[in-house]
């Protein structure tokens, strides 16, 4: 049976399924190249939805190549119950096959282009915030300590794919990163309490033994760390006053609201630390680790004298 744009089955109540028609025996035609595709993202994920995505295709564009690879091997290739999908034996025995030519063809066309000896692009994708504020103005010394190595920074954030044209990462291990990563630790997270310096006395209060934040001290949230402000009381043991709470949709629109004096913001030491040398924010109560780190993360282990990992040796030379 064939499911609808939704993965279901649109055959009658008890009618039985017909299976997909066999193809003429000793037939040794290569199926669709698109459609091995989609069955191996499909098989991999199983999950025609995730899938398409991963392919930048439709749901229904996914669907339709699987259903002609079925009816084109002669085989069930997924067992479809409520919505999600299940690979058959054979489906099994395809996907293996598929997995393994896919990697033998990625390899060589890996091979072919390194031979050419062109100057090769690294794309390096890294969370915007962290991009934004930390490491696009540390970029100049980068370039000129290694003018001939090409990278290319692109902002992302959360779940990534390194067969879709990223060849590193750096993230917070706040997410499952791909299967097989290698993952180099740049610098461990520290947060804490930042506002405009001229707000300080307003929104903390010097205790007999430490600084403490203000009940009425207004406190910006972001919606991609929406635990920050919990956490980092729970690490340091301060009480979390009632208080009015401003939602951000992204970190350094919480951190950009600080500086302009709305209110105090949960700040990671490396986000912050040009305002606050600047002088632009200031934090009263320090820093504290908060059991996060940041990683450059690679298909596969770095050598010292690559590209990437001289990139990895400059970036913690900055941490």
């Amino acid at each position: 049976m064939i499911p609808d744009h939704h993965g279901d089955f649109n055959s009658p109540s008890g009618a039985a399924s017909e299976a997909p028609s066999r193809p003429p025996p000793g037939d040794s035609r290569l199926p669709s190249l698109l459609a091995l595709r989609c069955f191996e993202a499909a098989a991999r994920l199983e999950n025609f939805t995730r899938a398409a995505d991963a392919l930048h295709l439709t749901h229904g564009a996914v669907s339709r190549a699987v259903r002609t690879l079925e009816e084109d091997l002669g085989v069930s290739l997924f067992e479809r119950r409520s919505r999600r999908v299940f690979l058959t034996d054979a489906g099994r025995t395809l996907a293996r096959a598929v997995h393994d030519g896919l990697g033998t063809i990625r390899e060589a066309t890996r091979v072919l282009r390194a031979s050419v000896r062109q100057p090769r692009q690294w794309v390096l994708s890294c969370e915007p915030t962290l991009l934004m504020r930390w490491l696009i103005p540390r970029w100049p010394q980068w370039q000129a300590l290694h003018p001939e190595i090409d990278i290319h920074l692109v902002a992302g954030g959360g779940p990534f794919s390194f067969e879709r044209g990223i060849d590193l990462a750096i993230r917070r291990d706040d997410f499952a990163w791909p299967d097989g990563a290698h993952a180099s630790t740049l610098f461990v997270e520290t947060v804490g309490p930042v506002c405009r310096p001229d707000r300080r006395d307003d929104w903390f209060a010097a205790g007999p033994k430490r600084v403490g934040l203000r009940p009425d001290a207004p406190r910006l949230q972001t919606r991609t760390r929406p635990g920050a402000w919990q956490d980092w009381a729970t690490t340091t043991g301060q009480p979390l006053p009632d208080a009015r709470e401003r939602a951000f949709e992204h970190f350094y629109f919480s951190l950009q609201a600080a500086v302009a004096g709305l209110g105090v913001a949960i700040g990671p030491w490396h986000l912050v630390r040009d305002d606050i040398d600047s002088g632009v924010l200031a934090a009263p109560m320090g820093f504290v680790e908060d059991g996060s780190r940041y990683c450059l993360l690679s298909p596969a282990p770095l050598t010292p004298d690559s590209p990437q990992g001289r990139l990895l040796a400059w970036i913690r030379s900055l941490a």
